[in-house]
């Protein structure tokens, strides 16, 4: 924690500073993730943002492999509602 004042303000994690990060609407690389956040693996922590209900997507740049965070297609939400509730529920367009 950190205090400034008296106030005291909780330390970001690695995740919450790649989340805040992608939310900005940039692309940013695999090369980036891993020199920036010292992480081994940046594919595994995107796929664990991933598995929190983040969208990110994957492209392949001319500078590598970059990420960004997106927003659902309706095909994505739907596939949720019928794994979720059943296709009985399901959205169709």
């Amino acid at each position: 924690n950190l205090y400034y004042g008296d106030i005291m303000y909780k330390k970001l994690t690695k995740k919450e500073k790649i989340i805040n990060l992608l939310n900005k609407g940039n692309n940013v690389t695999w090369k980036h993730l891993r020199a920036r956040f010292n992480l081994k693996s940046p594919t595994a922590m995107i796929d664990t943002i991933k598995k929190e209900g983040h969208v990110v997507y994957t492209n392949k740049t001319s500078d590598g492999v970059a990420y960004r965070m997106g927003k659902p297609s309706a095909a994505i939400i739907a596939a949720g509602i019928a794994k979720v509730l059943g296709v009985k529920y399901a959205y169709k367009s």
